[in-house]
């Protein structure tokens, strides 16, 4: 089998290198970057399968250079290095499309496992939307805007639209809490208790005009968490889009799920 490449983008050499020597050991194949110019360049021109971002670099930040390879390159997994205390950046890296963290000090093996694992489901990571049409609606990410057929408008904050994204992005499948919290919100759910999901939720229903004792957009799947199910796909970015409705979507709002212990 051929090994899979890993771009590790991290100006301390210390760190890099030691990362480099545990990627070859396991098994995979690596390439190293030391600032932000050159990572770019790698990560746009290197055949590798997944890119390890360190966000403080000289040159380009880490930031620019996700920006950017997610424009170039939407399909390319990144994981984000990150200090302790630099929560906004890491949740700026989430929203700006980042499949996971991996915050300074880390072990070898919590590393391989967010790898292991990132590979994993890569090959059905999200693509990137440009609008998300809703009953009655489209709702565009680039702008937090809510348009609606009657005319009317609604802004949305970035928490709320990045929610609505995720989930979109995920139509058809049912999105656990813990999985919000890491994915949207940047956070560790492990031992957090909270409603603030829930209450996002509310919001979001609100705004989208929702009906919360009849929802069409936003289902409570018991157990489980949420899922978008709105009766048209969303609109997705890529070369391989075309923009129709896809199959899943339709099938998730015509069969018997659609029923009320979804809501």
């Amino acid at each position: 089998m051929e090994k899979r490449q890993i771009l590790v983008v991290e100006d301390d050499a210390a760190i890099r290198q030691g990362v480099l020597d545990a990627l070859l050991y396991h098994g995979y194949g690596a390439l190293g970057a030391a600032d932000g110019e050159s990572g770019l360049a790698r990560a746009l021109e290197a055949a590798c399968d997944l890119l390890l971002l360190d966000l403080v670099l000289p040159g380009k930040d880490g930031l620019e250079i996700l920006r950017e390879v997610r424009r170039k390159r939407p399909a390319l997994p990144v994981i984000i290095l990150t200090a302790r205390g630099e929560e906004e950046d890491r949740v700026k890296g989430l929203h700006l499309g980042a499949d996971d963290y991996v915050v300074k000090p880390f072990s070898v093996k919590e590393l391989l496992a967010r790898i292991e694992s990132v590979l994993r489901r890569s090959p059905e990571r999200p693509a990137l939307l440009t609008e998300i049409r809703i009953p009655g609606g489209r709702a565009f990410p680039a702008r937090r805007e809510v348009r609606f057929d009657d005319g009317k408008r609604c802004e949305l904050s970035d928490l709320e639209m990045a929610l609505l994204e995720y989930l979109a992005s995920n139509s058809g499948r049912a999105i656990s809490r813990e999985e919000l919290l890491q994915r949207v919100w940047g956070v560790n759910p492990r031992g957090i208790e909270t409603r603030t999901i829930d209450m996002h939720v509310v919001r979001l229903r609100e705004k989208l005009r929702d009906d919360p004792s009849e929802p069409r957009v936003l289902l409570t799947v018991r157990g489980k968490g949420y899922l978008f199910a709105a009766e048209e796909a969303p609109r997705l970015t890529g070369p391989c889009s075309s923009g129709r409705p896809s199959a899943s979507v339709s099938w998730w709002c015509s069969g018997p799920w659609a029923g009320p212990a979804w809501r």
